[in-house]
């Protein structure tokens, strides 16, 4: 029986010899843009027959929901995936620590770091009870996980509840982690021959002489993932907004109408990306309108005090939500300058836009209207004017009037001017 089992494996250990292994790379947040980066990946290793795929992680946390779905990719992979924390100084944080717990072999570089994984709340501190239901869920679902994988369950816990972090040597000391590996050469030789169980199937890894095939981020995903920083997707809703002000009050320009539509089309699909919160966005918009009744409406500076607060605080809370999660907020530093920015660009920029509008035209026929001259000739009734440094034709409308008074423009009728002498 001993010798059929060894049999057994070494065919597995054949079937492996020659087959590929897949490399991908998360180097930043964990968002829906990562989850689907490595959906696809593990999908692609798996048509094309890997033998695994290795991830590459470094992370200081992210969306508790697109861990969820990275974590149930991991856990339903046909072939094994190796999470491999790296490089060295690098970090698996808050989510990261989740991914690395679900891999069916997890190894960290020497210099890094696993753990503080307690939710938070980008709105502040949670009250009691919505805490201890939000620790309590992210609790059973790391433990889950760890027992899933015969991974340290109280350690585990421990991370979720009180936040501890350890190094990567703690990490195989507590038996968080498989092995260290100081690099890729390294991971490959240490994982030459070891087994993973795939489905009931135990399967042995054969990586010294395979392949390896880089897959990192294509241009699409990593335009994605930028998308998906909410400090991004802040300044593309600005854009977008100064953009369409800019068209709507100077039609025909073209550029600003077709930048501000493209902006805000890519703000909004970054925001589905994101966890909106809808009262910071009504926030902004109430703001806008404090800035734009500023103009129409006499409030010594009040409508835009109450704009620019509104303005700000909308900011604040545009990507705070009550989900779980980290790292996913506006900064100050964009906050701040934007805040000013917008304000002065309604207080002068839109408002000198509409109060040019509303100036008296002063050119071609409705301009020449209420214009004053001198008469060049008696009038009487009809003579020659000169306004606004040309001779015209003109006829009195009141009677004689004197050479080289002073007359207003009344009417215009064609090359012929109706005047009046001016009082």
């Amino acid at each position: 029986m001993k010798n059929l089992l060894l049999s057994f494996f070494l065919l597995i250990g054949l079937l492996f010899a020659g087959q590929p292994i897949h490399v991908l790379t998360v180097n930043g947040s964990i968002n829906p843009t990562t989850n689907d980066y490595l959906k696809h990946g593990i999908e692609n290793a798996q048509n094309k027959n890997a033998q695994a795929v290795i991830i590459e992680l470094n992370t200081p946390g992210g969306l508790l929901q697109s861990t969820r779905d990275i974590v149930s990719e991991f856990l339903n992979a046909k072939i094994p995936v190796i999470v491999y924390v790296s490089p060295q100084g690098s970090r698996a944080a808050s989510a990261g620590v989740f991914i690395t717990m679900a891999a069916h072999i997890a190894v960290m570089a020497p210099g890094t770091n696993i753990g503080a994984a307690h939710p938070v709340n980008t709105q502040g501190e949670m009250d009691s009870v919505m805490s201890g239901k939000v620790t309590n869920d992210a609790a059973a679902f790391i433990r889950t996980i760890s027992e899933k994988r015969k991974r340290n369950i109280t350690w585990a816990e421990e991370a979720v509840r009180r936040s501890v972090s350890i190094t990567e040597t703690e990490a195989l000391k507590e038996h968080v982690i498989d092995f260290i590996a100081p690099n890729r050469a390294a991971l490959l030789d240490s994982l030459d021959g070891r087994k993973v169980i795939i489905e009931k199937d135990t399967l042995t890894l054969a990586t010294k002489n395979t392949t390896i095939e880089d897959h990192s981020m294509g241009w699409q995903y990593e335009m994605l993932n930028l998308l998906s920083d909410p400090n991004i997707s802040y300044i593309l809703f600005l854009i977008g907004i100064y953009g369409l002000f800019f068209e709507l009050y100077n039609p025909g320009s073209i550029f600003p109408g077709i930048a501000g539509a493209i902006a805000i089309i890519l703000a909004l699909y970054s925001m589905q990306t994101l966890p909106l919160n809808y009262a910071g966005l009504a926030l902004i918009v109430v703001g806008i309108i404090l800035f734009l009744l500023e103009i129409k409406i006499t409030s010594y500076g009040l409508l835009s005090i109450g704009g620019a607060i509104a303005f700000f605080f909308g900011s604040i809370m545009l990507y705070q939500t009550d989900e779980p999660l980290e790292f996913i907020e506006v900064s100050l530093s964009v906050v701040i300058p934007f805040v000013i920015v917008t304000a002065l660009f309604f207080a002068f920029v839109v408002g000198a836009g509409l109060k040019a509008q509303k100036r008296k035209v002063n050119t071609g026929e409705q301009g020449m209207i209420g214009a004053e001259g001198i008469a060049m000739t008696a009038l009487n009734p009809s003579g020659q004017v000169r306004v606004q440094g040309e001779i015209w034709s003109a006829e009195s409308s009141e009677g004689k009037i004197v050479k080289d008074s002073k007359i207003t423009v009344t009417e215009i009728h064609g090359l012929m001017l109706k005047v009046k002498k001016s009082i």
